[in-house]
């Protein structure tokens, strides 16, 4: 039988695999084995081939209905006995019997038909058949006492099993039609006996086994097909959770925890996931592996959506709301495929000033605090990487001071075991250095000691060590200052966890072994021939790789609506891009389809996070965006205009809480700005006005009309704070129509200029400036950048976020100022770089009354409380 399944299924163009178990295997072993074969994505149909005592319910179950090709399970059959045929695998030797009793001309109409030695799936299936052709059935064991007078009766007699010797061929009579199925296609045994019958109307074994392993091939193509078809472009068959919003609004957290979110491997199922393509971390969230971009390498992408905003008040104007209350828009209430793309928020906000940044009100991802706290650990996973880099740093300054040539040399290749070789990654060191040997004792004195020192000059270090909480004092700190250090002290300082560069690596990588180069590639120092010092250099590219290795994967989770969410990364949007990963989005597009939608967030203002995701994350990822959503308050267009100043944790003025049209129609002329700056690049603008329960109708209306004047292609009031996904229906209407046309998208500037011309071109183009000013500083690192060969990386401009030019104080549209650069630094690894404009704190402080003040534990329920 295993020869005929291998020809017909080589015939079909299919690859069989056999699993042999030992005869010994007992039930637990064989279930265990089905179960790896169910979660297999390569294998579309699985046969028994096991002895009969091994036929438990226990065993037949623990089959993939839908990879059950001989429908042995009781949902095959439950669905056959239904009349659901269509939609279950039957029996492939049940149906060769009907076939060829139909293929010889008998009518079955009426027919007496007798199952003699049938049992379980076989008999319940030929039973189900016969009934559906019109026959009468009847079923008996060969050990009946009445089997004689059943034989009699019966017009047609099917053999279950191996006729005993005992039963003789008298007692069917002659005319009789008969069919042999002895053969057991589950346990792979001939029956003995039946073949020797002779009767006019028989059908014998051989026949019916052949056309049954025909039948059973078919059934497996069945299955492929439909596999295929499932990786297809399809609408997601999403149970949406629906909203019961409350007026007044609860809290963020109040509302999260009111909502019992979907299991994570049900979401995960309901878009196409494979169960082999995610890991599961609790009940609510999970990573995806990026495996899932190759089997879904041919699937068009959706379209894609970036949701930025005007300059901000430092409340924040509502992206991440926005971009939630979009998505569940698009898929809850107009039923198309969408995903948000959001950053990972770090712990420094959460417990400083901000607070959570899963969105707020009835459009934020659930659990809220799982969101906020830890997640899954990505950032803990870059300081640990980040951390070690920083240690082997100094760790190495400290034994090159400390040791002479030869024995700096022998404590980095040692003798082990009477062996001593150079590891994969100084044997890439000696290439870099055109030394072309690979035994050990064969470098010379003077290849030992330019392979061992790599003379880092400890005044260019830029590596700092990082923290993911705000923490004031760590701005400036001086290492090494124990004795075992041996003078080697120097000042230092902490960042916080999310401006580390290898954050931004994660960010932009499109793959494990892009980010293994990517981290290679990060420059920590200068050695003092002012040559760069690598991570590669160092010897611990690997390493961080392996620290990284989960980290790369998106974190699933879902809207208040059960929508789908990427999490993923969070480089901070000033030293950095401050944009979700290229990984997420490049997922996210596959999963929805050519008809779907990704939308993504940029940080801050359409100025600074905008402008970095065109020109920098689309650069990296090759990806083209349809349709720029640019988030816009009422609030933020009164202080443009010139209302009071706002800040966090002060009550607002009047001016923000009672109808203003004037402060409102001169605050737009920031609106109108951002607009054109997203023209620059050729792409649609649907403007989202965030509305709050202060705006007044006039207001609103004012608004809206200022932005289409201002070529915006629509601009949407939106209420999904206060009820959900249904307040933004209209704005998903306009992104779907802005996106149905054609994207002329373009780059600002073309990477091979000059990086002071790319950095004159974004303070002219998008801030509006008179030109720039560079500190000798600044103009010192551009040379020395130019030198070494990293002049055609695109620029990362790291300047306040409150308004378009370097002074926060500056509202509305500032004109004819002189732009400051007082440094440039370079993110050699994350492939930009990012000139300072005025000074840019990269650890954050505590306010007076931070937010952790409002956190706490119920020790009894364990529910986080007061987190935003």
């Amino acid at each position: 039988m295993q020869e005929v399944n291998q020809n017909l299924a080589e015939e079909a163009g299919l690859n069989i695999a056999h699993i042999c178990l030992p005869p010994e295997s007992g039930e637990d072993e064989i279930i265990d084995e089905i179960l790896k074969i169910n979660e297999d994505t390569r294998v579309h149909g699985l046969a028994l081939q096991i002895s009969e005592n091994s036929f438990s319910n226990k065993v037949l179950n623990a089959l993939k209905p839908e990879k059950d090709v001989d429908g042995v399970t009781d949902i095959n059959l439950g669905k056959l006995v239904r009349g659901d045929a269509h939609e279950c695998f039957v029996s492939p030797v049940a149906r060769a019997v009907i076939e060829l009793l139909e293929k010889s001309g008998v009518n079955l109409d009426g027919k007496k038909i007798l199952i003699v030695g049938a049992h379980g799936s076989l008999e319940a299936a030929l039973q189900c058949l016969f009934q559906r052709k019109g026959s009468m059935t009847m079923s008996s064991q060969w050990k009946t006492p009445q089997l004689q007078s059943k034989l009699h009766k019966a017009d047609i007699v099917v053999l279950g099993s191996p006729k005993p010797e005992e039963i003789p061929l008298s007692w069917i009579q002659p005319g009789t039609a008969v069919l042999n199925c002895s053969h057991d296609f589950l346990s792979g045994k001939l029956g003995r006996g039946s073949p020797s019958i002779h009767f006019s109307g028989l059908i014998t074994e051989g026949d019916v086994s052949l056309l049954a392993a025909a039948l059973r091939i078919q059934n497996l193509v069945s299955s492929g097909r439909r596999w295929l078809r499932e990786q297809q472009y399809t609408r997601w068959r999403l149970h949406c959770l629906k909203l019961q919003p409350l007026s007044p609004v609860p809290s963020d957290i109040e509302i999260s925890r009111a909502q019992t979110p979907k299991a994570v491997d049900v979401l995960a199922k309901e878009i196409g996931l494979l169960a082999d393509e995610i890991e599961i971390y609790g009940k609510s969230k999970a990573k995806v592996r990026l495996s899932l971009l190759e089997r879904l390498k041919d699937q068009a992408d959706g379209k894609y959506v970036l949701v930025a905003g005007i300059t901000p008040t430092p409340l924040g104007e509502g992206k991440s709301t926005v971009t939630i209350g979009l998505v569940q828009a698009l898929t809850a209430h107009l039923n198309v495929n969408s995903f948000a793309c959001l950053r990972q928020p770090s712990q420094g906000p959460t417990f400083g000033v901000k607070g959570g940044a899963a969105g707020g009100g009835y459009a934020q991802v659930i659990p809220m605090e799982e969101f906020n706290l830890h997640l899954t650990g990505d950032i803990h996973a870059i300081t640990a990487a980040n951390n070690l880099l920083a240690a082997a740093i100094d760790t190495r300054i400290l034994h090159e001071n400390t040791q002479t040539d030869k024995a700096l040399y022998n404590r980095l290749v040692p003798l082990v075991n009477g062996v001593r070789e150079f590891s994969k990654i100084q044997l890439a060191r000696l290439k870099k250095l055109g030394i072309n040997k690979t035994d050990p004792s064969a470098l010379t004195e003077e290849e030992m000691s330019k392979f061992a020192r790599l003379n880092i000059d400890p005044s260019t270090i830029t590596w700092q060590r990082v923290l993911d909480t705000n923490d004031r004092f760590l701005r400036k700190i001086t290492i090494g200052q124990a004795n075992t250090e041996k003078g080697c002290s120097r000042q230092a300082q902490f960042d916080i966890a999310v401006a580390s560069e290898i954050m931004a690596v994660l960010a932009l990588t499109d793959g494990l072994t892009d980010m293994k180069e990517r981290l290679g590639r990060m420059v920590v120092a200068s050695d003092k021939n002012g040559q760069p010092i690598t991570a590669e250099d160092l010897g611990v590219t690997g390493a961080l790789t392996v620290l990284m290795k989960d980290a790369i994967k998106p974190n699933l989770m879902q809207t208040l609506e059960g929508t789908p969410v990427f999490v993923h990364a969070g480089p901070f949007a000033n030293i950095a891009h401050g944009n979700s990963s290229v990984l997420a989005d490049k997922i996210a597009l596959k999963l929805v389809g050519e008809e779907g939608f990704v939308v993504t967030e940029a940080g801050f203002g359409a100025d600074i996070g905008m402008e970095k995701f065109f020109n920098i994350k689309c650069r990296a990822s090759g990806l083209v965006p349809n349709v720029v959503v640019l988030v816009a308050t009422v609030r933020a267009l009164k202080m443009h205009g010139g209302g009071p100043s706002v800040t966090a944790g002060v009550p607002l003025k009047k001016e923000y809480t009672e109808e203003n049209i004037q402060l409102v129609a001169d605050g737009c002329c920031n609106l109108q700005k951002q607009i054109q700056i997203a023209q620059l690049f050729g792409v649609p603008v649907v403007v989202a006005l965030n509305v709050f329960k202060t705006d007044t109708r006039a207001e609103i209306d004012l608004v809206c009309e200022l932005a289409k004047r201002a070529g915006a292609f629509d601009a949407v009031p939106c209420h999904h704070w206060s009820i959900g996904g249904k307040g933004s229906v209209d704005l998903a209407w306009a992104v779907r129509e802005a996106a149905s046309k054609r994207s002329r998208f373009q780059f600002l500037y073309d990477v091979q200029l000059p990086i002071v011309e790319k950095i004159r071109t974004i303070a002219q183009a998008v801030y509006g400036a008179r030109d720039i000013e560079l500190s000798p500083e600044a103009q010192s690192k551009i040379d020395r950048y130019t030198q070494q060969g990293f002049g055609n990386l695109p620029i990362c401009m790291a300047k306040t976020h409150l308004s378009l030019s370097h002074q926060p104080d500056k509202k509305g549209v500032p004109r004819d100022f002189i732009l400051p650069i007082s440094d440039v630094r370079a993110s050699i690894g994350a492939g930009f770089i990012y000139p300072l404009v005025g000074t840019m704190s990269t650890m954050p402080g505590l306010p007076t009354r931070p937010c952790f003040y409002d956190i706490d534990l119920d020790t009894e329920t364990e529910q986080v409380k007061g987190l935003f």
